[in-house]
């Protein structure tokens, strides 16, 4: 009778996954594609670990040399820029997979391991500057972008260590154990890579742009002048989707320079300096009647957890309570 192993379960619901995010989208995106590699390397690891399928052995190596890059590519296009031609250089290691596997098997033993690990590391060490060094994140979610890149490079890097553990375990006689450190780590961390990939907090409406060159050089008091007055006049606060990388380029500077400036001026960074606007926003509307519901939509926030987390941070206490200090009925405002 067929039966339906742990890494086609972890397939199917990596390929649903995909399949929402390209309607969601209606395009595949980079974390679309992503989330197609990692359910069509779970289902080749059901298909020769577990189902034994004569020669899948041999497209599993090179499949798994998609992963790294993937993701690394991935976080670029989401968190930090475009796709440029020179990213197809990273295509060389799923080449360098498909010519090791012709010509020598053995060094897959190193190829693998090392290409999970530093890409792994990659990420982590782009995703630990936080918000402002990915200008294409939403601003609404704070460093929490940078969160869940930071799980998915350690989640390659645990990848890696199903080798070691297979080794180990062979030594130690345990061999029958391989299926199972397989599928606890490879289909594992494919699982994790693929479900932190869905988080909405990763996304934005559409890739941005490169940096436009700025008009001229701005001196830090000038261009802080410009940022006060586009928040007043514009308020690009009130979109829930913007971003360091489209308020850069309205006001026509780089994204680095507009990082530097109000971190210089508040001591924030840009997501919270936007955020802060925000809940002014919000307490205004509060003021004049309308209930938290109402007042996050409509101040850029568009869930209830960013905006109590946030509210908290700017004025000290959670938006009901400030609503009750200030005079008005907690029946006009749901509980938060």
């Amino acid at each position: 009778m067929p039966t339906l192993p742990i890494p086609v379960f972890v397939a199917l619901a990596l390929a649903f996954g995909c399949l929402r995010l390209w309607t969601d989208q209606g395009r595949l995106s980079a974390l679309g594609l992503l989330l197609a590699l990692c359910a069509v390397q779970s289902l080749i690891i059901a298909l020769a670990q577990h189902y034994t399928v004569p020669g899948v052995r041999l497209v599993q190596p090179v499949s798994a040399a998609l992963i790294p890059p993937g993701a690394w590519l991935a976080y670029l296009v989401t968190a930090v820029r475009p796709a440029s031609r020179a990213d197809l250089l990273h295509l060389l290691v799923p080449l360098a997979a498909m010519s090791a596997l012709l010509v020598a098997p053995a060094f897959l033993d190193v190829l693998l391991p090392a290409a999970f690990v530093g890409y792994g590391i990659a990420i982590l060490a782009q995703a630990l500057q936080g918000s402002d060094a990915q200008p294409n994140a939403p601003l609404a979610h704070d460093n929490l972008p940078s969160r869940i890149w930071l799980v998915i490079g350690a989640a390659l890097i645990a990848s890696a260590l199903s080798d070691v553990v297979i080794v180990l375990a062979q030594v130690m006689g345990y061999t029958q154990a391989r299926g199972w450190i397989i599928t606890i780590f490879s289909v594992g961390n494919l699982l994790l890579i693929g479900l932190f990939a869905l988080s909405p907090t990763l996304r934005s409406d559409a890739p941005e742009p490169s940096d436009p060159p700025p008009d001229a050089a701005q001196p830090d008091a000038e261009l802080w002048t410009r940022v006060l007055e586009l928040m007043a006049q514009e308020r690009p606060y009130l979109d829930p989707n913007l971003t360091l990388g489209q308020l850069a380029r309205r006001l026509r500077v780089p994204a680095k320079a507009l990082s530097v400036t109000i971190n210089r001026a508040t001591g924030d960074n840009v997501s919270r300096f936007v955020n802060a606007a925000r809940i002014r926003h919000a307490q205004s509307l509060l003021e004049r009647g309308k209930s938290v519901t109402e007042a996050m939509f409509a101040s850029g926030f568009n869930t209830k957890s960013n905006f109590n987390r946030e509210f908290l941070r700017v004025v000290g206490i959670s938006p009901s309570a400030w609503v009750k200090e200030n005079g008005r009925s907690a029946a006009q405002s749901p509980a938060p």
